[in-house]
């Protein structure tokens, strides 16, 4: 044994001349554009883009215009349906009221037993009925359709 202590060891060292200096000090990165450079590119880039954006806008605006033109032109014609549209409603429900009730004697149509139900109103006034006299005679679908619509976006 103890020979095997007697044995020549090799001692950890530096390398002959000693380690590399380590690198501790910050290296700025590498600038491919100077700040005049870039500033020229961006005054180039915000041009172009304010130049398309010009174009864009005034599309649009234009289109707006023609839309709001085509609304205004076709919004009388679109009252008149529905106007003539509520008036034939509500002669389908007179002319349902009176197949309805042409067995029982006395009865007109537009009347309660032959007596006006609003005596006040001149007799050739429009009354206007509420939303359910006015769904009456028509399917329930149709009802439920108007009574529970949504308007979307």
């Amino acid at each position: 044994m103890s020979e095997a202590c007697q044995i020549a060891r090799k001692q950890d060292l530096p390398p002959p001349g000693g380690y590399k200096p380590i690198p501790y000090l910050r290296l700025p990165a590498k600038q491919y554009f100077s700040g005049y450079s870039v500033f020229g590119i961006y005054i180039g880039v915000t041009a172009v883009a304010a130049y398309l954006y010009n174009i864009t806008a005034k599309r649009i605006q234009k289109n707006e215009i023609e839309m709001r033109s085509a609304k205004m032109a076709i919004y009388p014609m679109l009252l008149a349906e529905r106007d003539r549209e509520y008036l034939k409603q509500l002669r389908r429900n007179r002319d349902a009221e009176a197949e309805l009730m042409r067995d029982v004697p006395g009865w007109e149509v537009g009347t309660y037993y032959g007596e006006r139900v609003y005596k006040l109103v001149p007799p050739d006034t429009l009354v206007e009925p509420i939303f359910h006299e006015y769904y009456a005679h028509s399917s329930p679908t149709e009802w439920y359709r108007r009574a529970y619509h949504k308007f979307r976006c």
